[in-house]
């Protein structure tokens, strides 16, 4: 009975380095499967756009890659409505007075 678990193993182990080594055949090539965002690429973002946006999962959380892409769209949206030369102040004054 020893022999055959020996035999198995030595077996196992040899289909491990013939796969590892390459003879069990390639991987099939990668395609990317993330949904696209269904965002307007012509226009300004929306604010129902943002309530809408859903972004693909991954497997620790969202992908950082499409979540810092929308940021740095909406970074750049927002600079052309202000402005360069707008530094966000409110022209009121704070105390109301």
């Amino acid at each position: 009975m020893m022999w055959l678990f020996a035999l198995l193993i030595v077996l196992a182990m040899g289909g491990v380095a013939m796969v590892a080594s390459g003879r069990g055949g390639s991987m099939a090539p990668a395609y990317d499967d993330r949904p696209d965002l269904a965002l307007p690429t012509d226009g300004p973002i929306e604010a129902q756009d943002l309530r809408t946006v859903r972004f693909p999962l991954a497997v620790r959380g969202y992908r950082m890659s499409d979540v810092d892409a929308l940021l740095a769209r909406l970074a750049t949206e927002l600079e052309d409505r202000t402005g360069p030369d707008r530094d966000g102040d409110s022209s009121g004054d704070a105390t109301g007075a």
